[in-house]
C-alpha cells in the first residue's frame, strides 16, 4: 500500500475540499482514506499501486487548483491495539 500526501494551492473552504476529493476519486477510482483540509492546503490518501503525480496534478488543474508537491512513500497499516502490537 502507497500514502501519498499533495500539498494543494488555491483551497479555501469546505467546497473547495470536495471539488479536490472529486477530482481525485475521478483519476483514482480504488483510492482509500481520503481526506483533505484547506487548512493544511493538503490532501492525503491510500491506494494499492503508486499513483502517477503527473495525472493527478492535471486532474486537479483541471478543478482550478494548483498541486505544490506530491509525496508517496510505502504504507504499512499498524496492527493490535491501537497500533502498539
Amino acid at each position: 500500500m502507497y500514502k501519498t500526501i499533495l500539498k494543494i494551492d488555491g483551497m479555501m473552504c469546505g467546497m473547495c475540499e470536495a471539488h479536490v476529493n472529486d477530482a481525485i476519486r475521478k483519476a483514482l477510482p480504488a483510492v482509500k482514506k481520503l481526506s483533505t483540509s484547506h487548512a493544511k492546503g493538503e490532501s492525503s490518501f491510500l491506494t494499492e499501486e503508486k499513483p502517477d503525480p503527473a495525472g493527478l496534478q492535471k486532474a486537479i488543474a483541471e478543478t482550478g487548483y494548483q498541486v505544490l508537491s506530491a509525496e508517496t512513500t510505502e504504507y504499512e497499516k499498524k496492527k493490535g491495539l491501537f497500533g502498539i502490537f
